[in-house]
């Protein structure tokens, strides 16, 4: 244990270190997210906090463990979709030019030996092998997840408070599972968002960028392919849906919403879980919380079920995610914008 408590603490001082001057070196190259109908912040926000986060967990983990094909595939993929997110963090690339990175990136998972291979069956004491169709299910399950963390981050603290639990989750899942590799991975996330949340909780003085947000994502879905995903255990199949819920579920509702109303699926709109909680009244912080507390509860449910057999663990999942459901549609996120008094917190 006092090897995770290490990598946590390197993750955390070197992203707490490093933020600050990579905010002076945003404002240099005036990489900075200047306010719209599309943002909350009201004032110019640096936006390459990813840097910090990219810095901290890849000393944590270069410190953490020794060198093998997942710690190599995992760095160089991260790396790599850090380079695009920054690019686009100064430049703002194209859609398919970012999608094409996110695919670059999951095949240098892929090469790395790193997919999902088999699946456990939870209806059946056996596992369901991927065969031909093990590499498309891994990059899909990549790219998605990468996407779902980046869509979330629309207020100050929220990605970075979703992804520590979603991290924390992971990381004691992987204790239970006695996956060594994972609990480091996962704990030298948890410590570098933990360091760089301190100057993006609202009000924010940096933003992670679409680097940071891909990053993350991008890590958190190649750590449930190698822990929960590859375990024969048939209740862990719902551990990194469960703790990735939140992003999951809102990226989900996002889609089902556009395509319902015919809108295109890429266009963003004002129906996003955090949206919805500001159009009823909360304020920004009271928001970010209210989702800390969703994620924090379907996380603790990934915990326990990880541990219970089929029929408990499979009740407890359809409870919670009734509950999402209701929470959801009580929210109104399946609508397509904000009601006229919800815009004006983004576009005043």
């Amino acid at each position: 244990m006092s090897l995770y408590i290490k990598v946590f603490l390197i993750g955390l001082i070197i992203t707490y270190i490093s933020t600050p001057l990579i905010r002076r070196f945003a404002i240099k190259l005036e990489a900075v997210d200047k306010p719209d109908k599309r943002r909350v912040n009201k004032r110019p926000v640096p936006n390459l906090g990813g840097i910090a986060i990219y810095l901290g967990f890849t000393a944590a983990v270069l410190f953490g463990s020794e060198p093998a094909a997942d710690r190599t595939g995992i760095i160089f993929g991260g790396s790599l979709i850090m380079l695009i997110g920054v690019i686009d963090d100064i430049y703002e690339l194209r859609p398919s030019v970012k999608l094409f990175g996110q695919l670059l990136a999951a095949v240098v998972l892929v090469l790395s030996g790193i997919s999902i291979e088999f699946i456990s069956n939870p209806f059946a004491d056996s596992m369901i092998y991927l065969g031909v169709f093990a590499i498309p299910v891994t990059i899909i399950w990549i790219v998605g997840v990468t996407n779902t963390v980046n869509l979330i981050d629309g207020l100050d603290g929220l990605a970075a408070g979703v992804s520590i639990i979603a991290a924390a989750t992971l990381f004691i899942v992987s204790l239970q599972e006695g996956q060594f590799i994972t609990a480091v991975l996962t704990a030298a996330l948890a410590g570098s968002a933990l360091g760089f949340l301190r100057f993006n909780f609202y009000p924010a003085r940096i933003f992670m960028g679409d680097g940071g947000a891909m990053m993350i994502g991008f890590i958190l879905a190649s750590v449930s392919i190698i822990g929960a995903l590859k375990s024969a255990a048939a209740m862990t199949l719902f551990v990194p849906v469960l703790a990735l819920g939140i992003p999951i579920f809102d990226t989900a509702f996002a889609i089902i919403r556009r395509v319902y109303y015919k809108k295109p699926i890429a266009r963003a709109d004002h129906g996003h879980l955090h949206h919805r909680l500001l159009a009823l009244g909360w304020n920004h912080k009271q928001s970010v919380l209210i989702v800390y507390i969703m994620s924090t509860v379907l996380g603790a449910v990934a915990i326990v079920v990880n541990g219970l057999n089929f029929q408990n663990g499979m009740l407890l999942i359809i409870m919670s995610f009734i509950f999402l459901l209701y929470s959801c549609y009580r929210l109104g996120i399946f609508t397509v914008d904000l009601p006229k008094e919800g815009r004006s917190l983004h576009q005043e």
